[in-house]
């Protein structure tokens, strides 16, 4: 199919920019009649007022930032809609060499368990505090991403106070391994390849990840304009359609081996295959020498990973309120609920015949296993999903919710 429409998107050089990227480098966006610009960003705040600017009509953006942006919590103020997430998980938390060894010692093992890694990083936080030494610093990518509410939910659950026991910083994710490795930062939550970087590179060791934090949890997702969608309705179904092809492309196993060819070209991600692969196969190193198997670490097509659940931005809505960025309204909810656009979803994807669940929200953390669940097209599975205290969250009972967080 000719091209007859030229759509320019902005991504960040992550592994989960594999979707967009694939759209374009295998021809799904092509077969759509779409002519896919792909532009590299050095940072989230430039990807973020670009969008707002129109540079870009769509972007590869942090779950929480166009719920952010609505809310008016950036810089410049423009209605921003998800129509589609870009997969499940990603994310992972690297600590120093240093700092592990001290969590080791005080039980921590090579297995990503967030429990046990939270408690003995607690330890080490008291510890340092009877002694009066300098607080642990961690870095996040930026004040409005999920790898700021994971990280604080995990410190919380465990006891950590998030805004008084440590220090939390933001580094863009490409100076997060040399941050670490000058002793500028103890650690940090991002995407990959940056923690398989750490671990390769020995500056640092894995402590936990995202998919045992907050199991099938969104991570990036498609930001885009609204009155720009409003305005191309057709286009934008026709670039979610290339993408939900291209979702189904990278999350073959098959094809692992392509795409972080394509990743690891210098116009994409431009880093090593051997940095890619690992994330996209399940089987990170451990620092040990060897591998350790999380099979759900990042999802680009299963369990709906490219469906946008209200249930999730209200999820990210309510740990704003907790550290808060925003005060807790009716409208401010209504507002964060209403940036994700499943109607939309729907709609574009209803000509291909996948799955497309039949609500809008879940209760996050109620299935504990594999569970069919009710879907127009193919049959979906969705689970397991939740978090690793065991929580619930249930978007019909928001208020409760923010009301039980502790800060």
């Amino acid at each position: 199919m000719a091209c007859t429409h030229q759509i320019t998107a902005g991504f960040m050089p992550l592994l989960d920019s594999a979707i967009l990227v694939t759209a374009k480098e295998m021809g799904f966006a092509e077969a759509e009649g779409i002519d896919l610009v792909l532009m590299r960003e050095t940072s989230w705040a430039n990807i973020r007022d670009r969008l707002a600017v129109g540079h870009f009509q769509v972007a590869h953006v942090l779950a929480p930032m166009p719920i952010a942006c609505n809310l008016g919590l950036t810089p410049l103020v423009v209605p921003t809609i998800v129509p589609m997430a870009l997969g499940l998980g990603g994310n992972a938390v690297t600590v120093s060499n240093a700092l592990w060894a001290d969590m080791a010692a005080n039980g921590a093992k090579a297995d990503f368990d967030p429990a046990a890694a939270g408690r003995a990083l607690k330890d080490i936080v008291a510890d340092r505090a009877s002694k009066s030494k300098p607080m642990l610093r961690f870095a996040v990518v930026h004040p409005h991403s999920g790898h700021n509410y994971e990280f604080r939910y995990w410190l919380a659950a465990c006891g950590i106070d998030p805004s008084r026991d440590i220090e939390i910083v933001i580094v863009p994710p490409p100076l997060m391994v040399d941050a670490l490795a000058s002793g500028t930062i103890d650690g940090y939550c991002v995407g990959e390849p940056w923690n398989t970087a750490a671990v390769l590179a020995g500056e640092g060791r894995i402590a936990t990840v995202k998919a045992a934090i907050w199991r099938s949890s969104p991570e990036k997702v498609l930001g885009v304009g609204a009155r720009w969608a409003e305005d191309n309705r057709d286009m934008l179904s026709a670039l979610l359609r290339a993408l939900c092809r291209a979702s189904e492309w990278c999350g073959n196993g098959e094809n692992h081996e392509a795409l972080v060819q394509i990743l690891a070209e210098k116009a994409y991600v431009g880093r090593p295959s051997k940095w890619l692969l690992p994330a996209l196969q399940g089987k990170l190193p451990d620092g040990d020498g060897g591998v350790k198997t999380v099979s759900d670490f990042f999802v680009p097509f299963a369990k709906a990973a490219t469906f946008p659940w209200k249930s999730h931005a209200l999820w990210f809505y309510s740990q704003m309120v907790r550290w808060g960025q925003v005060q807790h309204t009716t409208e401010h909810a209504h507002i964060a609920r209403e940036t994700y656009r499943p109607d939309i979803y729907r709609a574009a994807l209803k000509p291909l015949g996948v799955a497309l669940p039949v609500a809008n929200a879940k209760v996050e953390g109620a299935l504990t296993s594999a569970t069919p669940v009710g879907s127009s097209g193919a049959s979906l599975v969705l689970g397991p999903d939740g978090f690793f205290d065991g929580s619930l969250f249930d978007p019909d009972k928001l208020n409760s919710y923010i009301a039980s967080q502790k800060r």
